[in-house]
């Protein structure tokens, strides 16, 4: 199904005299019937068939308490439920190797009542035992998908502990290897497993990583990511950025919904022009993004081109386009004024920096860098209208004063929350436009 996209650029395109850095908030909006996808048979019969793989962690540590693993079974077999008619999928089972839970043989089935249903059945015969090489699952998965042309792949990763049977270098190669081929949102169950492992993954593979403490929760979160993944029409959509002689592209950064730096993710696309990935969209979709080029300063009222902004698809067919620009000034109530979407994401990305920062200080026992950065976050929080980040905040530190950031660390704080807090840190408040 063809969506029709939107780019719109917001900045303040004046800079005062000897100024060389533009910034922008790049908007892509995607408008399609896809954002009403129903799962199973019902959906669209338009919609590109995509690929599933569902890997789900069933190492020794998913024995305990048994209620872990029971969880994981009824998480799958909902996302299962959820798959529509013609989407080819398989499950995988993760220890410190990767096997076929589903079909037997290493390739992808169709979905179909038949096959959903055994699927299931092959779900519910699982055993836990072994280690964890999260590397290794990934590998699989990237095999599976190597044979699918067409639609959106989207892989969904549950694990409970931390990559043992795998030294972080193995898992980089691996990561290096894999990216750009699907996309892979990560779950981690319980309090036993790494955020910045799952961080790692996510971001590699363009997906988001959450906790969910209570094994009870994993079956919605399961049926709402494979929902999402079945709502996607367009895979592998790409921001082009060119910039004119002298210039270059200090970063690119996803703004919203969530924190993401596409900055060392681009691929030389022409001259002084680069591709950057945002991966599958849907209808109804928005994402924000902060693009900040370096260009050679002109004199006073000069006007420059600072980078023109298309929207790739898959076949380099160009789906949308934008301006920045950059004018020179000598009027200081132009070049001084700040332009409100690109503050707002400014700070967004100070405050996620500020609580990843801050509970680092807080398990390494520095007491006063904390209190300083959490109560920095708090204050940034509020500043922005973040209400889920201040609530999340609120049950680490005790506010005092959410205008000034005034805190104190509480003494005792339970695992999930300090856990939610750092994955939910690149959560951003998206901002009003204009």
């Amino acid at each position: 199904m063809a969506l029709e996209f939107a780019v719109e650029v917001f900045q303040n395109e004046y800079l005062p005299e000897g100024a060389a850095e533009v910034n922008a908030i790049v908007t892509v909006t995607a408008t399609g019937t896809a954002a009403d996808v129903a799962p199973v048979a019902s959906a669209p019969a338009d919609l590109p068939d995509g690929a599933e793989v569902i890997i789900v962690d069933t190492s020794g540590s998913m024995r305990y308490p048994p209620t872990k693993l029971a969880a994981a079974k009824l998480a799958t077999a909902a996302a299962i439920d959820t798959l529509r008619d013609g989407v080819r999928f398989a499950v995988v089972g993760g220890t410190d190797s990767a096997r076929m839970v589903y079909p037997r043989v290493q390739a992808l089935e169709v979905a179909g009542p038949r096959t959903r249903e055994a699927a299931k059945q092959a779900v519910q015969r699982l055993r836990a035992d072994g280690g964890t090489a999260m590397g290794q699952w990934l590998l699989l998965a990237d095999g599976l998908f190597a044979d699918h042309v067409g639609g959106p792949k989207h892989a969904i990763l549950l694990t409970d502990g931390e990559n043992q049977h795998e030294t972080s270098q193995q898992l980089s190669r691996i990561l290096d290897q894999v990216a750009g081929h699907f996309a892979c949102d990560c779950r981690g169950v319980g309090t036993d497993w790494q955020v910045s492992e799952l961080r790692r993954i996510s971001e590699a593979l363009l997906g988001t990583v959450d906790i969910v403490a209570d094994p009870e929760g994993l079956a919605d979160d399961f049926r709402s990511m494979a929902a999402n993944a079945m709502g996607k029409a367009v895979a592998d959509v790409s921001l082009r950025l060119w910039t004119p002689e002298g210039a270059q592209v200090r970063f690119l950064k996803q703004a919203s919904p969530g924190l993401l730096d596409l900055t060392g993710r681009r691929v030389e696309a022409g001259p002084r022009t680069g591709d950057y990935p945002t991966g599958a969209w849907a209808g109804g979709e928005s994402r924000d993004y902060h693009l900040c080029v370096v260009v050679r300063p002109a004199k006073v009222r000069e006007r420059m081109l600072a980078s023109r902004v298309s929207l790739v698809g898959p076949s380099g067919e160009v789906l949308g386009q934008g301006r920045v620009m950059a004018t020179w000034t000598d009027d200081t109530a132009l070049s001084t004024r700040i332009n409100s979407e690109v503050a707002h994401y400014t700070g967004q990305a100070e405050l996620a920096e500020a609580i990843q920062d801050g509970l680092e200080a807080r398990k390494a026992g520095d007491v006063g860098r904390a209190t300083a950065k959490l109560g920095r976050a708090v204050k940034l929080a509020h500043e922005s209208g973040n209400t889920d980040t201040a609530k999340l905040l609120a049950k680490v530190v005790d506010v005092e004063d959410p205008k000034t950031g005034t805190v104190k660390l509480r003494a005792r704080v339970a695992d999930a929350d300090e856990m939610t807090l750092d994955t939910r840190s690149t959560v951003t408040k998206r901002v009003g436009k204009g």
